[in-house]
């Protein structure tokens, strides 16, 4: 968890300049499982930092989050109207659909960006929770 935490820290730092940065400590985070995410399978346990409700319209980053998919689960094939979603895979194995419908093998490491206007999923095709981080810009 210390490693996901300064990851997503680090995420952070990227999109906020260093004189107005902002701190979420894990232990306030906002846990929220979410059934059939995006139109998916099962359960999606998410641990936000803020939601995008509570962003500020001036702000870009609108929502960040850790996203622990279990095996079989899925994100549903979405698309993405007013803002732009990346995602950093931290642990476990999945599949990521494309805009075009192609799908490509993701692992830790691994990193993807959903522009607005275009779709996408994402599906645990491993034995072990997919864990991602979703950082979510807002266009409009």
């Amino acid at each position: 968890m210390k490693k996901i935490l300064s990851i997503l820290s680090l995420v952070l730092f990227c999109f906020v300049l260093p004189a107005s940065a902002e701190v979420y400590p894990g232990k306030d985070a906002i846990k929220i499982d979410r059934e059939k995410m995006g139109g998916g399978i099962g359960t999606v346990s998410c641990v936000y930092a803020f939601t995008r409700d509570k962003a500020p319209a001036e702000h870009a980053v609108k929502e960040m989050a850790i996203l622990t998919i279990p095996p079989g689960a899925s994100i549903g094939y979405h698309k993405h109207d007013v803002n732009e979603d990346a995602y950093i895979v931290i642990s476990g194995t999945g599949v990521f659909k494309d805009s075009d419908g192609k799908e490509y093998n993701v692992e830790p490491g691994d990193m993807n960006i959903i522009r607005m206007g275009q779709m996408h999923g994402l599906a645990n095709n491993g034995n072990v929770p997919l864990v991602v981080i979703s950082v979510i810009a807002g266009q409009k």
